[in-house]
């Protein structure tokens, strides 16, 4: 049954009285002050156990009320769209309808503080784009029968200003790499024609490229070509970062010469992943078909596939290993780090082809964990969905899930895997993604084919303890090529997590050096590897 307007306003209006009830005073309220100008977004209420909130703040003065599915605070955050805001127009904010864990009437008594955030970008599940306009934080006491609060949204985010721009908090060594590597990195800008094809509007391809010592000075030299790209809530300023730190690794000669292009993988709907699909577009045509030749027509690349690699983190490393099997003919190898899910039978911790599969629960009733810190589970995938659902239906990492891997359904959005609600898995979208987007999948149900231009050259690295249980998937993809015979390689690093997987001794990126020389040791054979490459501990059996 379809409701009708009336329907829908009468609902809400039942929503608010109960709440009304409930507090027996005046409604929360939220306004934007008289003679600005109107709004719209994606309206959210935080609110936080006045005790930890102010235990959370450095000086003890709260500036910020941020909920969080991790570490279990007792807090709450309410969402809902707003199409528009009068300025100096109070309206009620319906503090039931759309909240985690629960709505404003579930919270025990007691002070709270309470921050309003309009996301005006729809943006935040992403990060946000500092666009946000914010009230300041107000103390409450609830359940005490008095009225609640009118927020004003007066608080406008900073400016995200010059790319380049270093944090004053930055260190003098840190402004010194990034003076000396800035005419070093060319930033990269692609209007797509696949891609603006696919929107009807132009479609922006963008990354930085780095450039190696003693590039401008020898004009006939040409270089091996990494291509690299963030993970999840990774940007274009992020991705400079890393551009920084690659070339100030290669100015002091701890890797080797190559040119790299560090990608932004970023949308409106979160990490498209590199992946063809029909709700994002093309962005795998788009990328290996005008992307990279670009890149290899304007810069002094070798343009071989032996001299053409692919790395990547999380997200970013789930493209990484999904262009090296999608295009194998065109890229000399692989090394994702700790990527996404490889292997649907294990989408972190969940198998989507089990009867009655669900991501929430196990068959025999527990829930899932999704995220863990020290042997202790921080978040479940539940809370973690159902809180994504709340700040809003775009941009968040399972709904990013949802528009790279799902088929279309009939509005336009993609189908989801998944219900919010209830975690049961649609069968026939995870089949959707089996035939599309399984690794796994893909590489056993075509190995005679993918073979030959394929096999050794996937270099897949991941800790034993990662943070969202990704080395569960790569097991799998492992055993799953060994069942073909195809050469792995794999290596599972004892304890380690997703945040310190490159750290080796004391140096946090000693990782990503092993990487950089094992690729350059590929293309160019005859290279002197360094004697002190630092090498992490395997696993027993890797």
């Amino acid at each position: 049954m379809t409701a009708t307007p009336l329907l829908r306003h009468l609902v809400a209006a039942f929503v608010l009285f109960t709440c009304n009830a409930l507090q027996a005073g005046t409604p929360l309220r939220v306004k934007l002050p008289a003679g600005s100008d109107h709004a719209s977004g994606r309206l959210l209420v935080s609110l936080l156990p006045a005790d930890a909130a102010e235990k959370a703040a450095k000086d003890g003065v709260v500036r910020e009320v941020s909920v969080s599915p991790f570490g279990g605070a007792n807090g709450a955050l309410i969402g809902m769209d707003v199409p528009d805001i009068a300025p100096g127009v109070p309206f009620a904010v319906d503090v039931e309808t759309q909240a985690w864990p629960a709505g404003l009437s579930s919270l025990p008594a007691g002070e709270y503080y309470l921050q309003a955030v309009l996301d005006t970008a729809r943006d935040n599940n992403y990060g946000g784009s500092g666009d946000d306009i914010s009230s300041a934080p107000v103390k409450v006491a609830l359940g005490k029968g008095g009225d609640l609060p009118l927020l004003v949204l007066d608080q406008l985010s900073p400016e995200p200003g010059d790319m380049w721009a270093v944090p004053p908090q930055a260190s003098d060594a840190f402004r010194a790499q990034v003076e000396a590597a800035k005419p070093h990195v060319r930033e990269l800008d692609l209007v797509s024609t696949k891609l603006s094809a696919f929107w009807g509007r132009p479609i922006h391809m963008r990354g930085w490229v780095v450039l190696p010592p003693g590039y401008d000075d020898n004009r006939n030299a040409r270089y091996p070509v990494v291509y690299w790209t963030h993970g999840f809530g990774g940007n274009l300023r992020y991705a400079l970062r890393s551009a920084v730190e690659t070339r100030t690794a290669m100015a002091q000669g701890k890797t080797p010469p190559m040119i790299w292009v560090m990608l932004d993988e970023s949308s409106a709907t979160g990490t498209h992943e590199f992946a063809d699909s029909v709700n994002n577009g093309p962005w795998g045509a788009a990328l290996t078909e005008e992307l990279i030749p670009q890149v290899e027509r304007d810069y002094r690349a070798d343009g071989t596939a032996k001299s053409r690699f692919l790395t990547g983190h999380s997200s970013g490393g789930w493209a990484a290993l999904w262009l090296q099997v999608r295009y194998p003919k065109l890229f000399g190898g692989s090394w994702p780090t700790a990527p996404d899910s490889s292997d649907f039978r294990d989408f972190t911790g969940a198998d989507l082809y089990a009867p009655n599969a669900n991501v929430y629960r196990r068959a025999d009733g527990t829930q899932i964990p999704l995220v863990r810190h020290e042997g202790k589970v921080l978040a479940s995938f539940e809370q973690f969905a159902k809180m994504e659902a709340v700040i809003g239906p775009y941009g968040g990492q399972m709904a990013s899930f949802d528009w790279v891997f799902s088929p279309r359904s009939a509005d336009g959005r993609p189908m989801p895997m998944f219900d919010r609600r209830t975690g049961t898995v649609d069968p026939q979208v995870a089949a959707y993604w089996r035939e599309h987007y399984d690794i796994a999948h893909r590489i056993v149900s075509r190995w005679n084919e993918l073979k030959p231009d394929l096999d050794g050259k996937i270099h897949l690295i991941v800790g034993t303890a990662d943070t969202f249980h990704l080395e569960g998937a790569a097991r799998k993809l492992e055993a799953a090529m060994q069942s073909v015979g195809a050469k792995t390689g794999f290596r599972f690093l004892p304890g380690r997590t997703h945040g310190d997987l490159f750290t080796i001794g004391d140096d946090r990126h000693a990782l990503e050096r092993t990487i950089a020389w094992e690729m350059y040791a590929i293309a160019r054979p005859d290279a002197k590897i360094p004697a002190d490459l630092p090498r992490p501990e395997l696993e027993p059996g890797h």
